[in-house]
Parts: structure tokens; sequence; C-alpha cells
């Protein structure tokens, strides 16, 4: 259940909202998210890491998702290739220093937010408690205003991305901040995907009387790379949180901030059912293009939302009409229930 007085205590310091996290994957995607393992108890050296060794697999490299901020000002995540290693959340977070080389990953228009020059001097995985204690040299501190928030987003929404996390703690020099130095946004407690991400409130809700959502919208960057934007919008209270999703992904984004629509106007849902780990969402044959098929990327968004909003395991079985024979214009079939991809917005090569 959600603490309403908590969510307008951080939201009249910086916004921040109330969102479960999640992981898998939709179809023609491959899963196989990396695992963070915990070091031994006690231990406050980087975490280790359920990968296999380079020395015994043919590949030297492997998937991860980091977030960074785009050419618009938003905080995204972006698929890129890591080295492996037996610590992938620490080299993750590596990739995400400013002049580091993480540069050099990411696509045209991205950059990364985490001050230049810090070092990530280790990472502590507390598994009974999920938690990521990630300890900074004194650079971290040294950073513009208008970044502060999202210099948290992206940490934040990396580390939970790996399943062994649901918190994230940040040291300094060994000694746990309170507060972030130069806005004050307080850090008493450990940051999850309760924050949210690119914020977004509409005149017409008030903080005390709204319920968070986070919506996938599209956005074009450089090369033609197209990606997915997660946005959490503060919606008048509702208890029903998935139907809130839907309604907000048809009503599309904010046309102000250069994000694209997911579905075409005229797009309705029929009925919606939750129950357990499964969605069903029912849409009009409104949905359908000439071709009878359902849009690729409305799709791929709804799944990424309710899936967001709802939690790791929750699955969405999408209809036309009551028809579960539901085949998209990427030629993908829905007939059967789906689930989160294991990586976001990855780079084709």
């Amino acid at each position: 259940m959600r603490k309403p007085f908590k969510w307008v205590r951080w939201a009249a310091v910086t916004g921040m909202v109330v969102l479960v996290a999640s992981g898998c994957s939709w179809p023609g995607s491959k899963s196989g998210k990396p695992s963070i393992d915990p070091p031994p108890t006690g231990a406050d050296t980087a975490a280790g890491v359920q990968a296999v060794p380079a020395s015994t697999s043919p590949f030297s490299m492997m998937q991860v998702t980091i977030y960074a901020k785009d050419d618009k000002g938003f905080v995204a995540p972006v698929t890129i290739d890591l080295p492996k290693t037996e610590s992938v959340a620490k080299k993750a977070l590596e990739y995400m220093v400013d002049g580091g080389p993480g540069g050099k990953s990411l696509p045209a228009g991205f950059t990364e937010l985490i001050p230049q020059g810090t070092e990530i001097k280790a990472i502590n995985i507390m598994k009974d408690k999920k938690l990521a204690i990630v300890d900074f040299s004194k650079r971290f501190t040294d950073y513009n205003l208008q970044d502060e928030r999202k210099i948290l987003e992206a940490i934040t929404w990396t580390m939970t991305g790996f399943p062994s996390v649901e918190k994230v703690q940040l040291w300094v020099e060994g000694k746990a901040l309170k507060e972030m130095p130069v806005n004050g946004t307080p850090l008493d407690e450990p940051l999850g995907r309760t924050m949210g991400i690119n914020i977004e409130k509409p005149e017409s809700v008030e903080y005390g009387q709204s319920t968070p959502v986070t919506l996938y919208f599209l956005s074009q960057g450089k090369n033609n790379y197209q990606y997915y934007v997660p946005v959490t919008r503060l919606v008048k209270r509702t208890d029903n949180i998935a139907q809130a999703v839907v309604d907000q992904l048809i009503a599309g984004p904010d046309a102000k901030k250069g994000l694209a629509a997911v579905f075409a106007s005229g797009a309705e849902v029929l009925q919606l059912k939750q129950a357990d780990d499964l969605i069903t969402v029912n849409f009009s044959d409104k949905l359908l293009g000439p071709d009878k098929k359902a849009p690729a990327e409305g799709l791929k968004a709804v799944v990424l939302s309710l899936t967001e909003n709802a939690g790791l395991q929750t699955k969405v079985q999408v209809m036309v009409n009551g028809d579960m024979k539901v085949s998209t214009t990427d030629n993908q079939s829905y007939a059967k229930p789906v689930s989160r991809p294991s990586n976001l917005n990855q780079i084709k090569m």
C-alpha cells in the first residue's frame, strides 16, 4: 500500500513518486539479464556477479542496460556491450561516468551523468535487504545543480535493473550521504524506483491528491536511433493503476517535450482485468491498422508500462475484441501472455 505522506514529502522537495520495479522479455527478444551475486557477509568490496568468466566463454562482452541523458534532457535506458567481468554493477557505473569509457558506447546525443573524474570505490550488495551500497570518490560531489535529480535517477534505475537490488544507498569516501551536496535532495532513506523518473505533473493534478504512473513513450535520436523513454506522470488519485497506465498511454505524451505517441488516435480499451500476476488488456479493433495488425511500438509500450507499475513477475495478455490471436506490425505474435524484456533500447550496429 502506498504511503501518501511520504509521497507528498518527496514531491515537495524533489518530485519523487511511487512505483514498482520489474524484469523479463517480450516476443522476439532475448532474456538473460545479468544477476549480481553479493559478497560474503560483512564484506565491503565490490559485489561479484553470476557471470561466466571470459576464460571459459567464447564471448568477451555482455549486454547491460544503463541510464544516460539524451539530447532532450530525459534520463533514458540504453543497452550497451560491457567487457565481461565479475563485477558487472561496478563496470556499469564506470561506463556512466562523464569522460569515461562509456562515451564511445552511447548513441549520438547521449551523455553520461555521473560527474567527471568520479571513481567507483566499492559496491556492497546486502542480499538479505536487496540493498546496494555504492561508495564514490570525492569527485562525485562536483556537478551542476540541474543535474542532481537526473544523477540520482540514472544511478538508481541502473542498479535496480539487477534482480538482486531494489534499493540503493550512496556513500562518498566511506561515509553515507545524508543529502546531495548541491541542491540538498534528502538521502536519509535508500533510493528505489519509488523515486520515479522524468517526473511530469499536469497543472490539473495536485501532489497530495495524485497517483504516480510510469509510462513509456518513444523518442527519435540521431542516426535514426529510436528508443523508449520512461516518464512518471502524476494522475488524479486512483486505485486502478493498470487502467490509469493504459489510459495515459492512449492519451499520449506531453506535446511540448518532444516524445512521440505509441498509439494512433482512436485506440480504446474495452476491458482490463488483473488477476495475480497476469494483466489482460482487451482493445477494440480500432487498435488495428488496415493490415489488421496492431502497432508494434504500442504493444511494447503497454508491456513495459504495465510491468513497470505492477511488478517483476507480471505478464500481459493482449486481446482485440476478445481474440487473443494478435499480431503486430513487426510480425510478432501476442497470442500468449508476454513478460518484460531483459534489456531496453539496444543499439543496432
